[in-house]
């Protein structure tokens, strides 16, 4: 099987390693990844900010880019559901968004795998489900399966499916009611050391509040805990 891994913005600039950590995670499931290098931006800010012809002009460089993948992965649930819900509507056509997923969504629907190994044994992490993942691609048991198959306890959090408040343009147009939300998220949140989520965006926002607020927290994508879980296996 064939992927194409789709890094996103936030991705390649923020969470490098994490994306490294995704294809890391893939090949060890002989999954054949390759890195279209002529990738750019999905869109989905062009999209959001309503300019509609540039999100356009995105998104056809994207399905130009990709157009010879078996399967487009993406470290992120955000930019996933932008290729798989939105071009739709943008492009008229779904011969991209049917082929595209996001990590957690591939390695258990289309892979079939539902344990990596045991290596998060001792770990209480707390899982912040990002909006789009859950509320557009469905995204909501997988991740969570993953990581308790390999030996971390996910603490429950009442708040774990409330959006976090960064919403991209969101949080700069609205800085005060995103900054609000994400300290309500964070006031809510049980003893737990890590984070962990699937979108950039979700870490940068809590991870930002929780530092100026002085709290002792480790965030964590999704991506780089799931091969800790597998790299720790026999």
């Amino acid at each position: 099987m064939k992927v194409s891994l789709f890094v996103t913005c936030i991705g390649d600039r923020f969470y490098a390693e994490a994306s490294a950590d995704a294809v890391r995670l893939l090949r060890s499931l002989d999954v054949e990844v390759d890195f279209p290098m002529g990738q750019t931006c999905c869109g989905q800010p062009a999209w959001n900010s309503g300019h509609l012809p540039e999100a356009r002009r995105m998104a056809e460089h994207t399905l130009a880019v990709l157009k010879d993948a078996e399967y487009v992965v993406l470290p992120s649930g955000s930019c996933a559901a932008m290729l798989r819900c939105t071009y739709p509507h943008l492009l008229g056509r779904r011969e991209l968004s049917d082929r595209s997923y996001e990590l957690a969504q591939f390695i258990v629907d289309i892979l079939g795998v539902h344990e990596l190994g045991r290596g998060l044994e001792g770990r209480r992490l707390a899982y912040h489900h990002g909006c789009h993942a859950l509320r557009e691609l469905g995204v909501r048991e997988q991740p969570e399966q993953l990581l308790r198959s390999g030996g971390a306890e996910l603490v429950p959090w009442e708040m774990d499916q409330e959006c976090c408040g960064f919403g991209g343009l969101f949080s700069v147009k609205t800085p005060e009611v995103s900054t609000a939300m994400a300290d309500r998220k964070l006031d809510t949140l049980p003893a737990a050391e890590t984070i962990v989520s699937a979108d950039g965006g979700c870490l940068l926002q809590l991870e930002s509040r929780a530092r100026y607020r002085g709290l002792n927290l480790e965030f964590r994508s999704l991506a780089s805990t799931l091969w800790e879980a597998r790299r720790g296996s026999p």
